[in-house]
């Protein structure tokens, strides 16, 4: 196959543009900034005509790179959980509900009442609690459908509104097991017509708008394919591919993926699985992680002591950092505290002792998985600030026992390209 393939990131900072080859190599990257999400309390919010000049301006910077001519298919992936009603023409009937807005506090208690454990709709943040409060303001009267940020710009492109994708949808209740939106929805009273299509990401499901190919320079035979969410394109850019492939997230918080034959669900611990074609993507986030590690050291501190750090020999120290009490996954309490002691004398080994840790803690996540039904991982690709750090790296693989390796690639927008060029996975 030759010819172009473009994903677009729609993130919360901005948008980023992705192209690539036949071969996935990338051709152009570009991006355009965001301004910040309106915030009033637990209420957070963005017009979503922001996010489609964004992606004009993120396509438009790339088409001075590349000839956009060129490109066959368009993928979008955004963040997942934020959600807006539009009507049938596509026009926004009300703002873009993010990600992390949490207002819904009672929809959300009204859909755990009726939810099964394993629906990826609980809580306020889910796009079902915010569904269900959007639908009872005045503004909603025109809404046709419910979709999300990807849904939204993907439909603008394709002048077809209505589609979604089955990462994007589990967060509004879609069951990815049975494929179907589920009965107990009617005992929300959710409108069945305002639900949208949901395809395998990655499904073509249409050509190019005209008028929107002539503004950006796009061919006209273009396809826009159903898009996934901004979690997924991440790890769809590592290149894993294989059941046992895992990614490890090193940033703020510790979180694993790891690409499973069957679904895992433990609700009470936060691990849920996003259905990729005919395989899963099981997960779980720990509140250790790099947080924990800036209650101790600034980020100077931990690039100094580095050069000290002596990977081949293990402190013996048995940690389980926090940045404070209360851990969802691997161990489920509110109330854990941290472990941190007790402190050698030199910040060198209490470092290490301190990445040590935290290396535990991950070896316990996938050790949890496994419990739960997924495959060992049979290698670990980083990703985040911490997988720049080899000293860490080889702690580790140590801990882990399996290879553990950088991802030369983790940017979405490179994930969603990769998914526009191989289409629905298998």
């Amino acid at each position: 196959m030759t010819g172009v393939f473009l994903g677009l990131d729609v993130g919360t900072g901005g948008v980023r543009a992705c192209a690539i080859n036949a071969h996935g190599d990338i051709l152009g990257m570009e991006s355009a900034a965001l301004p910040s999400p309106r915030q009033d309390g637990d209420a957070i919010d963005q017009d979503p005509e922001l996010w489609w000049t964004a992606t004009v301006a993120a396509v438009g910077r790339l088409g001075h790179k590349i000839d956009l001519g060129q490109v066959k298919r368009v993928s979008v992936d955004g963040t997942s959980g934020t959600l807006l009603l539009i009507d049938a023409a596509g026009r926004p009937c009300t703002p873009g509900l993010m990600y992390n807005d949490a207002r819904a506090k009672a929809e959300a208690a009204r859909i755990a009442a009726v939810a099964p454990a394993e629906s990826g709709a609980h809580g306020a943040s889910s796009a079902l609690a915010k569904l269900l409060h959007l639908l009872g303001r005045t503004s909603a009267g025109d809404a046709r459908f419910a979709v999300h940020q990807a849904d939204w710009i993907a439909g603008r492109l394709a002048g077809r509104h209505g589609v979604s994708d089955e990462n994007n949808a589990l967060k509004l209740g879609y069951d990815p097991v049975t494929r179907a939106w589920p009965v107990w929805l009617d005992q929300l009273d959710v409108p069945r017509k305002i639900l949208p299509e949901v395809l395998v990401p990655g499904t073509p499901f249409a050509a190019i708008a005209p008028e929107i190919a002539g503004t950006l320079g796009l061919s006209p035979s273009a396809q826009v394919t159903a898009g996934t969410t901004d979690g997924v394109a991440a790890f769809i850019a590592t290149r894993a591919d294989a059941p046992g492939d895992a990614v490890t997230s090193l940033g703020t918080t510790l979180v694993v993926k790891l690409l499973a034959t069957q679904p895992i669900f433990a609700a009470d611990q936060g691990v849920y699985s996003h259905r990729l074609g005919e395989r899963w993507l099981a997960g779980g986030a720990s509140n250790s992680g790099g947080g924990a590690l800036l209650t101790h050291f600034t980020a100077s501190d931990m690039e100094r002591l580095t050069p000290l750090l002596r990977p081949e020999e293990p402190t013996g120290l048995d940690y389980y950092p926090l940045a404070k009490p209360g851990e969802r996954f691997p161990i489920a309490d509110p109330t854990l505290a941290a472990r941190i002691a007790p402190r050698p004398p030199e910040d060198h080994r209490f470092f290490q002792a301190l990445l040590e840790g935290i290396a535990s803690v991950e070896a316990l996540a996938y050790q949890q998985l496994a419990r739960l039904g997924a495959p060992p991982p049979r290698r670990v690709i980083s990703i985040g600030g911490g997988a720049k750090n080899d000293a860490w790296t080889q702690i580790r693989h140590r801990r882990l026992g399996v290879p553990v390796v950088t991802a030369e690639q983790s940017e979405a927008s490179y994930g969603a390209a990769l998914l526009a060029l191989q289409g629905s996975p298998s």
